[in-house]
């Protein structure tokens, strides 16, 4: 069983629409809901579907939404550069939780981008009734970020690297040659499946087609990240110890967020627990949700 829907979301006397999909029942299934939250920033909840499964074999309810930006909800195409932050998608996160009338009880799976926010919203708005955090694949902050992506890059063939690099410098961040460069990145670092899962290269191209929130945040490309959350410091080593809902944080060592990205989130957070899954990158519920779910299940039912 699964409903859709919007609701409205209001941000400094403007008002938007955040679309969602439950699957499940939220308030009969005796079960705490689970949020999933896509990465990008400005991807869709379409790659974030196969958590669908968790409903499927445990009876827990799961929610994915498409973040303001781009999918189903408001693309809010008109507002500038300084308005895509970390503030409005915690707000919309947080109206999304009252909305669905699940305050006193939900937990939270991120991915990527989604688990930055997820573990930024818990950090900055302390939620009563947030009993769970999984972080998937995601940065505690921008600097390690980046310098694990560029360790990864100077292990590909100098000329590569330097072909890159010239892109970059010469501003041909948004050519069809750097965009080849960065597919040969990703292949290794980002999803090995091959072809693609359709509903990642959904997600994908609805990003290609509506760059505005992931030039904003984020910038060209994750090697020379030069958008507001670089601009702004954002990283969460010294809040973390904030969090008071059990963690679970899931990777890689050969995703593109490095051991140095993410340890932060194993050892500042109080109840926190860490796998890592050396047969995946940066996309396990697609190249090894076995696995993946597995963990995820365990943890869900050792924290009930």
């Amino acid at each position: 069983m699964s409903t859709t829907g919007t609701v409205e979301f209001k941000f400094k006397g403007k008002v938007y629409q955040t679309w969602y999909k439950v699957f499940g029942d939220l308030k009969g299934s005796g079960k705490t809901p689970l949020i999933a939250l896509h990465g990008g920033p400005g991807m869709t909840h379409h790659y974030m579907l196969p958590h669908a499964i968790l409903n499927e074999k445990a009876g827990i309810p799961v929610v994915v939404y498409d973040e303001i930006g781009n999918g189903q909800s408001s693309h809010a195409s008109e507002e500038p550069k300084e308005f895509w932050n970390p503030e409005v998608f915690m707000d919309e996160l947080h109206n999304l939780v009252n909305e669905l009338g699940i305050s006193s009880d939900f937990g939270l799976l991120g991915h990527s981008w989604g688990g930055m926010l997820a573990a930024n919203y818990a950090c900055e708005r302390a939620p009563a009734g947030l009993k769970r955090i999984i972080v998937v694949n995601s940065p505690a902050d921008m600097v390690s970020f980046e310098k694990g992506t560029n360790e990864l890059l100077q292990k590909f063939p100098p000329e590569f690297v330097k072909r890159v690099r010239e892109l970059e410098q010469t501003g041909k961040g948004h050519s069809e040659e750097y965009k080849q460069c960065m597919f040969q990145f990703y292949n290794k670092h980002v999803c090995t499946v091959v072809p693609p899962p359709k509903n990642l290269l959904e997600s994908i191209m609805a990003m290609e087609a509506n760059k505005n929130v992931r030039i904003a945040m984020m910038g060209v490309s994750e090697l020379c990240p030069n958008g507001n959350l670089k601009d702004m410091g954002w990283s969460l080593i010294n809040e973390l110890h904030k969090v008071k809902a059990s963690l679970l944080l899931i990777s890689s060592p050969h995703d593109e967020m490095q051991e140095e990205a993410v340890i932060p989130y194993f050892l500042n957070t109080p109840k926190a627990k860490w796998v890592e899954i050396p047969t995946t990158t940066h996309s396990p519920f697609y190249e090894d949700p076995d696995k993946y779910f597995s963990v995820i299940l365990s943890f869900l039912k050792s924290t009930n």
